[in-house]
C-alpha cells in the first residue's frame, strides 16, 4: 500500500528538521554560495519554467481566475530575469543570524545577552504566485531556515519548475537538497495535514486570499504569521496638490491590480476642488474603472453605484473601488480605522498637523504621506524579497524578510558562578 498524505508529510518534517540542523551550522559565506547556484540554475531552467508557466495560465483561465490573478500568475522572460536578480539583492544583505546584542554584565560577574538565531523550519501556503517560491527559498535560506512549500493548484506547474531549480542549486552547492521542499499535492487535505504538522513546522505564513488566511489561522496547530489582505485607503485631504493626488491614486489603483498593496478604497475631504474630480473621472474612464461610492461621491462622478457598507470593506483585486467623501480629517480618519484591514493607509496632504495625526492614528503595518501604497513590499523597502506583509503586532508587522525570519536567545557567559 502506498503512503498516506499524513505519512508523506510526516516524513517532509522529518527531513526539513535534518536539513535544518545542518542549514543552521552554515557560514554566510557558504550560504552565499548556495544561492548563486540557485541564481544559475534559475537562469539555465528559465525557458522550462516560462513553458509550464505557459500552462498554469491555461489552466487559470479556464477556472475563470480574474485578471489581477492571472497577473498575479504570469511569469515571462522579464520576470523571470527580475527573479534571478532579486537573489543578488538577498547575497547582498547582512547575514541576520549571530548577532549578539545588549550584552550586560552583572555585579556576579556572568555576562548576559541576546543571540539571533534561526527559526528552525518554516512552512508556508500561497496561492496563484510562482514567484513567491523563489522569495521564500532565498529569504529562508539567508536566514537559516529549512522551507516548506506549499502553493496553491493554479501554479503547480510554475511552482514545481522552479522549486526543483531551487533544489537542484541547493545540491550543485554540495549541500541537502531538503532544505527546500515542495509540497505537489495540492488538495485541501495536504494544507490541512501541513497545519497540523507540530513538532516539524515551526512557523507557518499563509500568503493569499482571505479564505486562505483565516482557514490557516483558524484551524492551524503550529504557530502562524498572519499576513493581510489589503483594503488600503488613500485620504486626499483638503491641502492636498490636485495632481499629485491624481497620481498616486492612478499609480496606486491600476499599476497593478491583483496586489494586496493596490488602492481599493478613496477616501475625500469635501472641500476639496471639482478640479480634482474631473481628473479623477479620467482616470475612471481611461481604465474602465467601477467605482462604488456614497451619496456625496454620486453627486460629483457619472456612472458610478451607490456603495453599500461591504462595498467599503472589499479587497477589489480588479479595476475597482469604493469611494467616500467626508467632511472634515475626523471623519476620515474615522472611516479608515473602521474598514481598513491593516495593511497600507495613505494621506495626501500639504498640511503637517493633518499628515502627522494620519499617521500617528490610523494603526496599519505601514502609513504613508504623499506617496503610493505600492511602495509596501519587500524589494522597495530594501529586504530584496519577502514572505509576506503581516497585519498582525506581534513578532512581525509589514514586509517580511531576513531579520523577521529569526528568533534570539539568551546567551549566558560565566566562570563558576553558582546561585545564592
Amino acid at each position: 500500500m502506498g503512503q498516506s498524505l499524513k505519512e508523506i508529510l510526516t516524513k517532509i518534517g522529518e527531513d526539513a528538521k535534518v536539513a535544518g540542523r545542518e542549514l543552521a551550522k552554515l557560514s554566510t559565506i557558504e550560504k552565499n554560495k548556495i544561492l548563486l547556484e540557485i541564481k544559475k540554475s534559475l537562469l539555465l531552467d528559465k525557458e522550462i519554467i516560462i513553458e509550464k508557466n505557459k500552462l498554469d495560465i491555461v489552466n487559470g483561465r479556464e477556472l475563470g481566475l480574474s485578471e489581477g490573478l492571472i497577473d498575479r500568475l504570469l511569469l515571462d522572460e522579464k520576470r523571470v530575469k527580475a527573479m534571478a536578480e532579486s537573489v543578488d539583492t538577498v547575497i547582498d544583505l547582512e547575514d541576520p543570524i549571530g548577532e549578539i546584542r545588549d550584552m550586560k554584565s552583572f555585579e556576579n560577574g556572568l555576562m548576559v545577552g541576546q543571540k539571533s538565531v534561526p527559526i528552525g523550519v518554516i512552512a508556508i501556503i500561497y496561492e496563484a504566485r510562482p514567484n513567491v517560491t523563489l522569495d521564500a527559498a532565498i529569504l529562508a535560506i539567508k536566514s537559516s531556515n529549512a522551507l516548506i512549500l506549499r502553493g496553491g493548484k493554479e501554479a503547480i506547474n510554475s511552482n514545481i519548475a522552479i522549486a526543483n531549480s531551487i533544489r537542484k542549486g541547493i545540491a550543485n552547492a554540495g549541500y541537502n537538497e531538503n532544505i527546500v521542499q515542495l509540497i505537489e499535492d495540492t488538495s485541501r487535505e495536504s494544507s490541512n495535514e501541513l497545519m497540523r504538522l507540530r513538532g516539524y513546522v515551526d512557523l507557518l505564513i499563509p500568503r493569499g486570499s482571505s479564505r486562505l488566511i483565516n482557514a490557516v489561522v483558524e484551524n492551524a496547530k503550529v504557530p502562524t504569521l498572519e499576513t493581510g489582505v489589503g483594503n488600503c485607503h488613500i485620504y486626499v485631504d483638503s491641502s492636498a496638490k490636485i495632481q499629485m493626488a491624481l497620481d498616486i491614486i492612478e499609480n496606486a489603483k491600476t499599476q497593478r491590480i491583483g496586489v494586496c498593496n493596490a488602492m481599493e478604497s478613496l477616501v475625500v475631504n469635501s472641500d476639496v476642488s471639482d478640479e480634482f474630480y474631473k481628473g479623477l473621472e479620467k482616470i475612471i474612464d481611461d481604465y474602465n474603472i467601477n467605482v462604488y461610492g456614497c451619496e456625496k461621491s454620486l453627486e460629483k462622478l457619472k456612472n458610478i453605484k451607490m456603495a453599500s457598507d461591504e462595498d467599503f470593506g472589499t479587497e477589489y483585486l480588479e479595476y475597482a473601488f469604493s469611494m467616500k467623501i467626508v467632511d472634515s480629517l475626523d471623519e476620515g480618519i474615522d472611516h479608515v480605522y473602521k474598514y481598513s484591514t491593516g495593511h497600507s493607509d495613505v494621506i495626501v496632504t500639504e498640511n503637517y498637523e493633518n499628515a502627522m495625526r494620519f499617521l500617528n492614528e490610523i494603526d496599519s503595518a505601514c502609513v504613508y504621506v504623499n506617496a503610493s501604497s505600492r511602495f509596501t513590499d519587500g524589494g522597495e523597502f530594501g529586504f530584496g524579497a519577502e514572505m509576506g506583509i503581516s497585519t498582525q503586532k506581534l513578532h512581525a508587522r509589514g514586509p517580511v524578510g531576513l531579520k523577521q525570519l529569526t528568533s534570539s536567545k539568551y546567551v549566558i557567559l560565566g566562570n563558576g558562578q553558582i546561585r545564592k
